[in-house]
């Protein structure tokens, strides 16, 4: 659904307290509009994108999304939802840029960090400090 208020509010699938009643464990990746280049150059920051996904895996259970063209936003989520396509496969797609759809791709690149391990942590951040 959405609704065309200013900024738009637009939401698909499951919310956590749905979820929660069904007995599935969630784990919520949220982006502000605050972080997204766009939404600094209209000069319109307020807002989010939030994904949830069963814990564990990269499986949408549901999102929602205050933002300017929220409505246009959520239909690519509510797609993967649909065709049981994961967060890993919207972090390796490509994204325009600069977009406010750039909230989404920031949430996936949130739930890429969060399989990190500790160890693979170390390395990484080893590798990028002798890179300097």
């Amino acid at each position: 659904w959405c609704t065309y208020t200013d900024p738009e509010i637009a939401h698909t699938g499951m919310y956590e307290h749905e979820a929660a009643k069904k007995g599935i464990k969630t784990t919520t990746f949220m982006q502000t509009l605050e972080d997204v280049d766009r939404s600094i150059t209209d000069g319109r920051t307020e807002g989010f994108a939030k994904i949830l996904v069963k814990r564990g895996s990269d499986t949408i259970l549901g999102a929602t999304i205050v933002a300017p063209h929220a409505g246009e936003m959520i239909s690519g989520i509510t797609l993967a939802i649909v065709g049981k396509v994961g967060l890993r496969t919207i972090a390796r797609t490509i994204h325009p840029y600069p977009t406010v759809a750039e909230a989404i791709k920031k949430a996936t690149d949130a739930y890429n960090r969060s399989r990190l391990t500790p160890l693979t942590k170390s390395i990484l951040r080893l590798v990028f400090r002798l890179r300097r």
